[in-house]
C-alpha cells in the first residue's frame, strides 16, 4: 500500500485527523438523507481525488463500517496502484457480463475495506457507466455494504461522473488549491446540479501547511455570494468575516 494512504500508514498524523473530521462532516452533512453511495470527482486532472477517496474510505472502515471502493475511472484507473492490488478483472468485466460481482471483489489490507478495480479499459466508458447493468450492480452492492464509494473521472473533462447521478446518493468534489480555478469549480458544481446530483461537499486539497496538513475538509455546502451566485474566494471570505466582526 502506498504511503499516501496516510490514514492507514500513520493514523496519529494530523492529516489522518483531517480525514476523520471529513468523515464526521459528511456523516452529518445531510442527516436526513441516506448517503451510502458516494461519487468522488474533481474539476480536472491531478487534483488528488483518488488519494482523497482512498483515505476517506480507510477512515470509514476504521470506524467499523463495511466499505466498498470502486474504481469508476475507466480512462485512467489509479486506485489499484494506491493499494498495490491486481487489476486483471474488475468493473468492466461485470458490466460486460464477463464476470460476477463476487468474482471481482478484493479484500484490501484494511479491515472492513474491499475493492472493485476498474478492469480492462473499454472504448466507451461513458456509455458503460450509464448502462442499466451499472445501476443494477450498484443497487446490489448498496444492499451489502454500509458505504459504496466510486472514484470517477474529473467532471470538468468527461461526462462519466455526471451520468452516475442516477445511481449515487451524493457527490464529493476535490479541488486542489494550487490547480483548481474558480470558474472551473463553478462549472463542476453547475454540471452536477444540472443532472440532478446532490453535492455533499467540496474537499480542499493542497492547503497551506499552516493548517498542519496537506488535506483539509473545509466545506460540506459550498459558499456562494448571495448577489453574484459565484463561489467566494478565500480572501473574500476573510473580508466578509472581518466586516461582520466590525459591525457586531
Amino acid at each position: 500500500m502506498k504511503k499516501s494512504i496516510i490514514t492507514y500508514k500513520s493514523p496519529q498524523d494530523p492529516i489522518s485527523e483531517a480525514f476523520r473530521n471529513m468523515r464526521t462532516n459528511i456523516t452529518f452533512a445531510n442527516i436526513d438523507d441516506d448517503l451510502r453511495v458516494l461519487t468522488v470527482t474533481s474539476t480536472g486532472q491531478s487534483e488528488g481525488k483518488t488519494t482523497i477517496m482512498a483515505n476517506y474510505a480507510v477512515a470509514l472502515a476504521q470506524s467499523g463500517k463495511q466499505v466498498l471502493i470502486i474504481d469508476g475511472d475507466l480512462r485512467r484507473p489509479w486506485l489499484h496502484k494506491l493499494f498495490e492490488m491486481r487489476n486483471r478483472r474488475g468493473l468492466t468485466n461485470v458490466l460486460l457480463k464477463e464476470a460476477d460481482i463476487g468474482d471481482v471483489i478484493q479484500q484490501t489490507s484494511v479491515g472492513n475495506l474491499q475493492m472493485i478495480t476498474s478492469g480492462p479499459i473499454p472504448p466507451n466508458p461513458s456509455e458503460i457507466m450509464a448502462s442499466k447493468r451499472m445501476a443494477e450492480t450498484i443497487n446490489t452492492l448498496k444492499a451489502a455494504y454500509d458505504f459504496v464509494l466510486i472514484d470517477a473521472p474529473p467532471i470538468g473533462v468527461v461526462t462519466d461522473a455526471a451520468v452516475l447521478s442516477a445511481v449515487t446518493d451524493g457527490y464529493i468534489i476535490v479541488a486542489a488549491l494550487s490547480v483548481t480555478n474558480r470558474d472551473g469549480l463553478k462549472v463542476a458544481l453547475d454540471t452536477i446540479k444540472n443532472v440532478g446530483g446532490n453535492i455533499v461537499g467540496v474537499v480542499a486539497n493542497n492547503t497551506p501547511q499552516t493548517k498542519r496538513s496537506g488535506y483539509y475538509y473545509y466545506s460540506y455546502d459550498y459558499s456562494y455570494d448571495n448577489e453574484s451566485k459565484q463561489p467566494l474566494t478565500r480572501q473574500e471570505k476573510k473580508q466578509k468575516k472581518k466586516m461582520k466582526r466590525k459591525h457586531q
